[in-house]
């Protein structure tokens, strides 16, 4: 996902804590209070304020592949 990673070294994000990041969505959903903090506390190195531009970046990529923006890679199908 491109958008992700072309926000320099502050939007980082190693395959260990983007890990750490979906488990943490799944445990303390959008009714969880204090969500983006919790989810920030689980990933590690993370402020509250990384976590939420991080899914802001996540939903936007997911709108953007559903909406046919982005192709499949060669090989799948639908």
């Amino acid at each position: 996902m491109a958008s992700m990673s072309a926000h320099g070294s502050a939007g980082s994000w190693t395959a260990k804590q983007n890990k750490a990041f979906e488990k943490a969505l799944a445990v303390y959903d959008q009714d969880t209070p204090e969500r983006w903090l919790n989810v920030a506390k689980a990933i590690g190195g993370k402020t509250e304020e990384e976590v939420k531009r991080h899914y802001q970046l996540l939903l936007k990529d997911v709108k953007q592949i559903e909406s046919g923006e982005v192709p499949f890679p060669y090989g799948r199908s639908r």
